[in-house]
C-alpha cells in the first residue's frame, strides 16, 4: 500500500500555475503578480517538484486533477 503524501502548495505556487495554465510564459507571469521571471520560475520549479512532476503542463495538469489549483 503506497503512503499517499499529501502536497501543500504556497499561494503564490498557486497563483504561477493557474498563470501557466492559462498559457503565461515566466516573464508574463511576472510582470502580471510584479515579481521577477526567476522568482516565478523559482514557485514553478517548487510546485514541480512537491507534485514530482517534469514539465510545467505536467505539473498543472496533476495540480488541477488533486483540486490544488
Amino acid at each position: 500500500m503506497a503512503d499517499v503524501q499529501e502536497v501543500v502548495l504556497s499561494e503564490r505556487e498557486r497563483q504561477c500555475l493557474r498563470w501557466v495554465e492559462e498559457g503565461k510564459s515566466s516573464w508574463a507571469i511576472g510582470v502580471i503578480l510584479e515579481v521577477s521571471e526567476n522568482t516565478v520560475n523559482f514557485h514553478v520549479k517548487n510546485a514541480m517538484r512537491k507534485l514530482e512532476t517534469t514539465s510545467r503542463t505536467q505539473c498543472v495538469v496533476k495540480a488541477r486533477r488533486q483540486r490544488l489549483i
